[in-house]
């Protein structure tokens, strides 16, 4: 479809096990080469005996791959790593940004919408996030950037999970999931995650938002956040215990969380826009990622969107099947989001 380069942005507080993958990506005999963007060479603390030589601030690898430093714009190490790649003969696969510990990815990812020239050579992939089963819970407690960074990853890695027990790891899986219900969470130990679960994974590819389920988000009958309806079979009051308690013993209450919504109704394809365009216009900066499938009144095909912040990108995609479910879905992910106003004003775009 393109010849634009593919980047990854690679987040997680520090300790989450970021320099082992990376060095990992850097030296292993994967037959791709890599070019890695990181904050700081010496901090990173990418294996010396991987370094081949240096040029400036682009270090050569083993294996062919490249390593250069942020100490300027994101924008200029992009552009200098694009001069590298020669037509016919590419000096690397596709581009890794690792961000520093405390970094909000929001700013990074609107780097590859915003800029026309990094626009035209690379286009994002995806936004992992690494994080640490042992300490992700006390980090989530305290910090607003790790919870903007599991909020905003397209593909969360649980790493270390061989530190703690199968209870405790399905309590933080419920909690990222709150967070984030759109990223799928894969387990590993040693950062040993499968590099096709990290790159490649088309998180910004339009044409690749190909199902988007609400359900995921209301989790299983019986946990924590499980929203009683009609369908429960069971008297509501008994279990309004208010916020769950966490495994040590206090509630779990995030600001952020992702918000669903759905409609089995034909959506009124105008309304639906100027909802959608008003609300990241007032709410952008609290909306951290948005995605969305919409059945439009009277079009074959449907309309696909996704948000960064303010920055939104939609197009009508592949047509919907003869015997397929039309309804409209959307997730919004964010911070202190009303979600009875998110809810009407959705409805309200009904055709």
């Amino acid at each position: 479809m393109t010849d634009r380069i593919p980047v990854t942005v690679l987040t997680g507080y520090l300790g989450a096990g970021k320099t082992t993958l990376l060095n990992r990506i850097l030296s292993e005999d994967h037959g791709k080469r890599y070019a890695v963007i990181v904050n700081e060479f010496g901090e990173i603390g990418i294996d010396n005996d991987l370094v081949v030589g240096a040029d400036e601030d682009v270090f050569e690898m083993n294996n062919g791959c490249v390593c250069c430093t942020v100490r300027g714009d994101l924008i200029r190490v992009v552009a200098g790593l694009m001069k590298r790649q020669r037509p016919g003969k590419p000096a690397f696969d596709a581009i890794i940004v690792e961000t520093t510990g405390l970094a909000d990815p929001g700013p990074v990812a609107q780097t590859f919408f915003v800029d026309e020239d990094v626009k035209a050579k690379t286009q994002l992939d995806s936004v992992t996030a690494l994080v640490d089963a042992k300490h992700v819970m006390a980090r989530l407690d305290d910090s607003k950037e790790a919870r903007e960074q599991v909020a905003f990853a397209d593909r969360i890695i649980l790493n270390k999970t061989d530190l703690v027990s199968e209870a405790e790891l399905v309590e933080v899986e419920r909690r990222l999931r709150k967070l984030n219900p759109l990223a799928p969470i894969t387990r590993a130990e040693r950062a040993n995650v499968p590099l096709d679960q990290v790159l490649g994974l088309g998180g910004f590819d339009l044409g690749r938002i190909l199902d988007i389920n609400p359900e995921f988000a209301n989790p299983a009958h019986g946990e924590a956040g499980h929203v009683h309806d009609e369908h429960c079979g069971h008297d509501h009051h008994d279990h309004d215990h208010g916020p769950s308690q966490g495994a040590r013993g206090h509630a779990h209450e995030d600001d952020i969380k992702g918000i669903s919504l759905s409609l089995e109704r034909p959506m009124d394809g105008t309304k639906f826009t100027a909802w959608l365009d008003r609300l990241l216009g007032e709410q952008g900066q609290n909306i951290l990622r948005a995605k969305g499938i919409i059945d439009v009144h009277g079009e074959d095909r449907r309309l696909v969107f996704q948000a960064v912040h303010m920055i939104l990108e939609g197009d009508l995609q592949k047509p919907w099947g003869a015997n397929e479910r039309r309804w409209s879905r959307a997730v919004f992910i964010g911070r202190d989001l009303d979600e009875a106003a998110l809810r009407a004003g959705f409805e309200s775009c009904a055709a």
